[in-house]
């Protein structure tokens, strides 16, 4: 009879390692007996560190598991582990030095090392050329710091990881340096790492002289990373199903208590899912974090103006010194020829380029900077001689330069500009007419007399800023109408005083038209009759006197926009006039749209059609029917080979030969055998 051969400790170590988590002080003697077989093997490991080692490999990683247990034996066990991965991480065999790495990593998330010292050897790690040792550590990493900083931010630890990053970034190995940009990316996209110091840090990766680390600080900048991880996880939560889909599942099928339970735990899981749903970043709150945003712009257009990077990368760049002009409402007055040189309408991206000068303009820029760009931009795409797409977006542009700008262009360009709102081409058409409505309400007076369409009372109220001006004022507008308000309310208690009145003198109810939009006529009837001084006197009195409630700005809000529609008596407006696009509200960046709008789709020629016609006959071959054969090798039959015989070799054939068409006369005879034959079978 055999003996049982299930129990082999302690040799065994996962039979082992099983037993010493259950009850360790009982397997001390064996656990000791592998601590000390494991010196052994790093003392043999230490004089040959690039030869594998299995035995090694396993005894590290039992350790490393069972370490809890044993923590009086095992106090320098993780130091061991680390001075041995930095002296000989460069030449020990791969599998080991990731298991070296998993047992620490392993140890980390026990908490019996400290985060600060494990995370700068992985730093260091990785420089090694190992892809899968280097994904390991970057998930590591990041998900350590999001750990200790999970219930709150740890100062100290954050501080001095940052600092060490920001040494790892001028390293010479490129890809450690763009690991460690990558880390310090992703923890601040997952506001971990979200503070100033992490941004300045970033900024100084966009100088990097490696292309991959200066595009990923740039990225980082313009945000597209995280449009595009946006534009993912919108996809992959439109797959799943929506609570309206649960409810019409169940509404439609069969109405059961194990259906209705079914309905009830996805509903559950479908609200733990919102819940866990990432945490809004905004993308260009990083511009906003910069120190000093005009020395980083002045060195970026420098870095520019000397590159020899793709064009891509140029592009990009641009697009960053143009949002940091914008936002920070920077003077950087050599930007803007150096822009002029590429507004063509054949050149590569050119709607980009337009996009970074209206980007980059502002209030503070002088107009006859301003003017320069917008004269070229309209020499280059605003002529007969260019396609109606070019012009669409040359005036598009335009108008985008001059809404942050209105001084940068001359009366008599605009003038010229508005000429094109009878042009043939629709698109040109209405970007004319939105450059018109937007000097509508900026600045009629620069319009023809026939542009500038019914005067409202806010574009009377309106008046153009000279360059510099600031329109500060010491109260606020409309508040006149919470004035008049009050007077409109006075009159309607008189009104329900006299009601009473005749009620108690007659003993009858007395119908009294009353009603909100008889009092916003009152109201807007008396506000039309008061001076615009009286108007603001009114105003002042009205800030200066109470405290407002957030009715009382609706209110005035209300008030401001009821101004922009109501016109100024006896003046008359054409019907063309009244269909008008509205002018959206601009924020702090631009869209690619908006100089790309088209209002209508354009024509597609010959070849697009061909080549959309031959993309869509690409996969034809799939529905085809194929032959399918038992055999591939075997003979075709004798039918299939008459299909590919000549017509002349068959036609005497049975299988070919067609009846002929027969005459009347056969048919009559035909007829008559066919009814004496009938008769006959009576018989």
């Amino acid at each position: 009879m055999s003996g049982r051969q299930n129990n082999k400790l302690p040799n065994n170590l996962p039979q082992l390692q099983n037993l010493i988590k259950r009850d360790p002080q009982s397997y001390t003697e064996e656990f000791l007996q592998q601590y000390r077989h494991y010196q052994s093997n790093v003392q043999i490991f230490k004089l040959q560190p690039d030869k594998s080692n299995k035995e090694l490999a396993e005894l590290v990683m039992f350790l490393a598991q069972v370490g809890h247990c044993y923590k009086q034996y095992l106090s320098t066990f993780p130091q061991e582990l680390t001075e041995l991965l930095m002296s000989h991480h460069t030449v020990v065999e791969p599998d080991l030095r990731m298991t070296f790495c998993k047992a620490l990593i392993l140890l980390r998330n026990k908490d019996l090392i400290e985060p600060t010292g494990l995370l700068e050897l992985f730093f260091e790690l990785l420089r090694c050329h190992d892809k899968l040792l280097r994904k390991t550590l970057y998930t590591h990493i990041v998900v350590d710091i999001k750990n200790i900083n999970s219930k709150h931010k740890n100062n100290k630890v954050n501080s001095s990881l940052q600092n060490f990053m920001y040494t790892m970034l001028r390293d010479r190995n490129p890809i450690a340096a763009k690991i460690s940009l990558d880390v310090m990316v992703d923890l601040y996209q997952r506001n971990i790492w979200n503070d100033t110091k992490t941004v300045n840090v970033i900024t100084t990766a966009c100088f990097s002289n490696v292309t991959k680390i200066m595009v990923s600080a740039l990225k980082f900048f313009l945000g597209t990373d995280e449009d595009e991880k946006n534009d993912s996880d919108s996809e992959s939560e439109a797959k799943g199903p929506t609570a309206r889909d649960l409810r019409v599942r169940f509404n439609t099928g069969k109405k059961t208590s194990k259906n209705k339970k079914k309905m009830e735990k996805a509903m559950k899981v479908l609200r733990k899912h919102k819940k866990k749903k990432k945490v809004e970043v905004f993308n260009f709150s990083a511009i906003h974090l910069i120190h000093d945003p005009q020395d980083f712009a002045e060195k970026l257009l420098k870095q520019l103006e000397q590159s020899k990077e793709r064009f891509e990368v140029k592009i990009m760049t641009m697009e960053l010194i143009s949002r940091l002009v914008g936002i920070h409402e920077l003077f950087l007055f050599n930007f803007y020829p150096f822009i002029q040189r590429f507004l063509q309408p054949h050149q590569r991206e050119v709607t980009k380029i337009l996009l970074c000068a209206a980007q980059s303009s502002h209030q503070l820029v002088p107009p006859e900077i301003i003017e320069s760009v917008i004269r070229t931009i309209a020499n280059n795409f605003v002529s007969d001689r260019n396609s109606g797409e070019a012009m669409t977006v040359g005036i598009n542009a335009i108008k985008e330069v001059v809404a942050r700008c209105p001084l940068g262009i001359t009366e008599a360009l605009l003038q010229d500009l508005a000429l094109y709102k009878t042009h043939k081409d629709k698109n040109v058409m209405m970007s004319s007419r939105s450059l018109i409505q937007l000097f509508r309400n900026l600045n009629p007076k620069m319009l023809h007399k026939k542009d500038r369409g019914r005067p409202t009372e806010a574009s009377l109220e309106t008046k153009m800023k000279n360059y510099g001006e600031l329109g500060a004022k010491d109260h606020i507008p409309g508040a006149e109408v919470l004035e008049v308000e009050a007077e409109v309310d006075d009159d309607d208690d008189g009104w329900e005083s006299a009601s009473d009145d005749e009620e108690d003198q007659d003993g009858e109810w007395v119908d009294v038209q009353h009603s909100s939009d008889e009092d916003a006529t009152e109201m807007a009837e008396k506000l039309k009759n008061i001076p615009a001084d009286e108007r603001e006197a009114k105003a002042a009195e009205v800030s200066g006197s109470r405290l407002l409630t957030q009715e009382d700005f609706r209110k005035i809000k209300l008030a401001q926009m009821a101004k922009e529609i109501n016109g100024v008596p006896g003046r008359k407006r054409k019907a063309e006039d009244c269909e008008e696009e509205g002018s959206s509200s601009r924020g702090e960046l631009l869209n690619i749209r908006d100089i790309e709008r088209l209002h209508k789709k354009p024509k597609s020629d010959k070849e697009s059609r061909l080549a959309t016609a031959m993309a869509g006959r690409s996969d034809r071959k799939d529905f085809v029917r194929k032959k399918r054969k038992l055999n591939p090798h075997a003979s075709t039959s004798n039918r299939e080979k008459r299909r590919s015989k000549n017509f002349m070799m068959m036609r005497h054939s049975q299988n070919v030969r067609t009846k002929g068409k027969r005459s009347f006369r056969d048919k009559q005879i035909a007829l008559r055998d066919a009814l004496l034959k009938k008769k006959k079978q009576h018989k």
